[in-house]
C-alpha cells in the first residue's frame, strides 16, 4: 500500500499563519490538497497569505483571531464548525515571546501574556478543535513547540517554560483523545530565520554558539518545518501520536 501525504478534502486550521513558520506550513498543507484556514491577529496579513495560496492553485480562507483572547478563540472555532462542519487538522503555531532578558527580571505582564498565548491558547484551541474532530471521527493536532522546551534558551526563561508545558500537553491530549481517533504530536523547531526569532538572530554571541553546535551549520528556514507538519497531518503518520519531531539541524544531538 502506497504511503499517502494526500490531504484532499481535509480542512486545516493554522494559527500564526500570517508569516514565518505558520505561513510555510499553511502553504505546504494546501499544496497537498487541504483547504486551509489561515489565522493570525491581523485580517489583512491573513488575507495576503490566503490569496497567495489560492493564486498557486490551492484553497484557503483568512479568519483573523488572537488566540490569547478567549472570546475570539471560541468564535473562530464556532465559525469553522458553521462554515465547514469539520476540522481535520489543527496546527497550533501562534506564540509569543515578549521578554528577552534575565529570568529574575521577568515582569508579571510579560509572564501573563506568554502563558495566556503559549499555554492557554494552545490548550483551548485543542479543546475546541478536538470537539469538532471527535464528532467527525478524528483528526490531527500538531503543536509547534521549540527546542527550548528541552534545553531552555538563554534570556528566554518564561518562553522556554511554556514550550515545555506544550510537550506535556501534547502527551495528555494524545492519551485522552486517541480513542476518538484524534492524534496529537509536536514539532520542535530549532533557530529558524523568522521575524519572531529576531532577537536571537541579532545576538551575535548566541547565534555563534548555535551555529557552532549545529551539525548542519546553518539557521533553519520556515520551509524546513512544512514537511514535518505535512507528515504529521497526513495519513502517512496514521500510527503516530504523542511524539515530538525535532527539526533543528542537529542542535540537540
Amino acid at each position: 500500500m502506497a504511503v499517502s501525504f494526500d490531504l484532499t478534502g481535509r480542512v486545516a486550521l493554522v494559527t500564526g499563519a500570517s508569516r514565518g513558520i505558520g505561513e510555510a506550513i499553511a502553504q505546504g498543507l494546501a499544496q497537498h490538497g487541504a483547504e486551509v484556514v489561515v489565522s493570525s491577529r491581523k485580517q489583512e496579513a491573513c488575507e495576503a497569505v490566503a490569496a497567495g495560496i489560492v493564486a498557486a492553485g490551492g484553497k484557503a480562507r483568512a479568519i483573523a483571531c488572537h488566540i490569547g483572547d478567549m472570546a475570539a478563540l471560541e468564535a473562530l472555532f464556532a465559525r469553522i464548525d458553521s462554515e465547514y462542519g469539520r476540522l481535520d487538522v489543527l496546527v497550533n503555531n501562534a506564540a509569543t515571546n515578549p521578554y528577552y532578558g534575565h529570568v529574575l527580571d521577568t515582569d508579571l505582564g510579560a509572564f501573563q501574556k506568554t502563558v495566556d498565548v503559549n499555554i492557554r491558547g494552545y490548550f483551548y484551541a485543542s479543546v475546541f478543535g478536538g470537539r469538532i474532530m471527535r464528532r467527525n471521527g478524528g483528526g490531527s493536532i500538531i503543536n509547534v513547540a521549540s527546542v527550548n522546551a528541552v534545553r531552555p534558551g538563554p534570556q528566554q526563561a518564561i518562553y522556554s517554560i511554556t514550550k515545555g508545558a506544550v510537550l506535556n500537553m501534547t502527551k495528555a491530549f494524545a492519551k485522552e483523545c486517541g480513542p476518538h481517533g484524534i492524534r496529537c504530536n509536536a514539532i520542535l523547531p530549532g533557530l529558524i530565520r523568522t521575524r519572531f526569532a529576531g532577537a536571537l538572530l541579532a545576538d551575535e554571541k548566541q547565534l555563534e554558539h548555535y551555529l557552532g553546535t549545529n551539525p548542519l551549520g546553518r539557521v533553519g528556514e520556515p520551509q524546513d518545518l512544512a514537511g514535518a507538519a505535512l507528515f504529521l497531518a497526513s495519513p502517512a503518520s496514521a500510527y503516530v501520536t504523542g511524539e515530538f519531531l525535532v527539526v533543528d539541524g542537529g542542535f540537540l544531538t
